[in-house]
């Protein structure tokens, strides 16, 4: 972070990116506006109701293209809830993706605009490419492509709330700038990251001192380039050169610590694409 406006919210520089672990969201024609929720993590989102960001996304774009039918939308939640890895902007991007393909109208500036008032990862999220993002998070630097790297991402299955994490953070904000530039290779790449820190990491290990643990397991498996925590935690992620070498990895960690949440992927250099009635993030 490089600063705090005077309203209290942070300004950004971050690198914002996707891998194929994720959520599903999927959209259907119906007389109204509706969510229904499967898959593991979704006992974590009951009660939520209204405020459900799927909801949200899905009420305030209808209202802005006075869509008078409605949608039946369906979530499976794979991802752990508050855990640093943009898990509910996805799924309200998700969201707006599949009903604009579903309504036959555009995602253009409005629908940013939209997105922005549902979070400030969210029009990252709504891009859908990697991005650097700046400001408050409604300006996108989007990368030309990342190399093909493999991804570990594990959680020690406890929540963590971003606004705590934010009131915990200490100390002076970042001054030096990112120079906001991509090597398309992965040696580069991670040599760039390396200059690069998360400004929210001793926050959050002051309210969860677990995640220096997590920290060191993924920086110790084979192979691993570089681990550090994911947005406000407590989430962390290592990388690696490839797919297959991200899922020898999990291996080893999930077995080690089989009550964590584990997961190997790849990173992805550009939006899924829709299905028809339906995207997948």
């Amino acid at each position: 972070m490089v600063g705090r406006r005077d309203d209290g919210l942070h300004l950004l520089d971050s690198l914002i990116a996707f891998a194929d672990i994720g959520d599903e969201v999927m959209a259907a024609p119906a007389d109204d506006i509706s969510l229904t929720i499967s898959g593991p993590e979704a006992r974590a989102l009951n009660g939520l109701g209204g405020r459900n960001l799927v909801l949200r996304a899905a009420h305030d774009f209808a209202a802005h293209h006075r869509i008078s039918n409605g949608a039946t939308l369906h979530l499976v939640k794979n991802l752990p809830v508050a855990s640093g890895i943009g898990g509910g902007s996805t799924d309200a991007a998700a969201a707006l993706r599949a009903l604009a393909a579903l309504w036959g109208v555009p995602l253009d500036a409005d629908a940013m605009k939209i997105a922005g008032s549902l979070g400030a990862d969210v029009p990252a999220c709504l891009d859908g490419r990697p991005v650097w993002v700046s400001g408050i998070g409604e300006r996108l630097d989007p990368l030309p492509s990342l190399p093909p790297l493999g991804i570990v991402l594990a959680n020690p299955r406890r929540e963590l709330r971003t606004a705590a994490v934010f009131g915990a953070r200490q100390g002076d904000f970042t001054t030096d700038q990112f120079v906001h530039a991509t090597p398309r290779h992965a040696v580069g790449l991670f040599g760039l990251l390396r200059q690069c820190r998360n400004d929210l990491t001793d926050a959050a290990l002051s309210l969860m001192p677990e995640i220096a643990t997590l920290l060191a397991r993924l920086a110790a498996l084979p192979e691993a380039y570089l681990s550090r925590m994911s947005g406000s935690g407590a989430t962390c992620f290592a990388l690696f050169a490839d797919r297959a070498a991200a899922e020898r990895g999990a291996g080893i960690l999930a077995a080690a610590e089989p009550g964590w949440w584990v997961r190997a992927g790849a990173l992805l250099s550009a939006p899924p694409q829709l299905k028809p009635a339906a995207a997948t993030i």
